[in-house]
């Protein structure tokens, strides 16, 4: 996956496909307040101003990036598992088991990127226990996404780059004898995002969309350099360009 900055507006859409897509539970701002949030897309800002010299203060840049889980191809969250819940696919995707995962939530405190939650839902309560978790009533039960299984409480979830969008275009791929073009296969979070700052693919082809921007001069893999954890997702840098007031009218 390749994200583009300076495209992006930081208008949250694609957190909310995502949370819709993934059946990724609301917990409501009492639990959020507690550290309980349970995105799997996590939005950050930041803002930088920029001096033209010692005495002038340039204009006040937002900076927004989306930080989802990047799929490390030297994953820390994986060797620290006990039950293995965490591991890497052929095709190069850091998933989880739900039903191996015993919630210790090693994973997450290995995760450099903090983008793990520990699930505190329950889709089985019959009446909410408190703000923000329980039963979903009728009809709301019915938004859920039947592709996607719902976790329950005490395990750990983050971004799948929607396995089962890529598993479903595989597997009818194999049926019709076929294979898979690039563009073919289309993550929720790139579906939504009205500025098209997403671009999700295959990385070993070299002519994809994806391949490209991630050889792009301004492309970077977060922390990479730091502690090679070897990210599938690249970003391409925000570049501004600020006119210097001469001060002369």
């Amino acid at each position: 996956m390749a994200i583009d900055l300076n495209k992006c507006t930081g208008c949250s859409a694609c957190v909310t496909a995502c949370q819709a897509e993934n059946n990724v539970p609301w917990v409501g701002e009492g639990q959020v307040t507690m550290g309980r949030d349970m995105g799997w897309i996590r939005l950050e800002r930041y803002y930088e101003e920029g001096a033209i010299d010692a005495s002038r203060a340039g204009p006040v840049d937002v900076r927004f990036l989306p930080m989802i889980c990047q799929h490390c191809g030297n994953a820390p969250c994986e060797p620290v598992c006990p039950v293995f819940a965490t591991y890497h696919t052929p095709d190069g995707i850091n998933t989880q088991v739900y039903n191996r995962c015993v919630g210790t939530r090693y994973c997450a405190n290995n995760c450099p990127y903090k983008v793990r939650v520990f699930n505190w839902y329950s889709y089985t309560d019959e009446e909410p226990v408190r703000e923000g978790l329980g039963h979903i009533p009728e009809p709301l039960n019915w938004q859920l996404n039947p592709d996607v299984t719902v976790r329950e409480n005490g395990v750990m979830e983050k971004c799948s780059f929607c396995i089962h969008r890529i598993r479903d275009h595989q597997n009818q791929a194999a049926v019709e004898g076929s294979t898979i073009t690039d563009g073919q296969v289309i993550t929720a979070c790139q579906q939504s995002c009205p500025a098209e700052a997403i671009v999700f693919g295959n990385i070993r082809d070299s002519g994809s969309r994806v391949a490209q921007a991630s050889h792009d001069e301004r492309a970077y893999r977060v922390l990479d350099e730091l502690i090679n954890t070897q990210p599938a997702v690249s970003y391409l840098k925000k570049v501004t360009f600020h006119e210097v007031d001469s001060g002369e009218h």
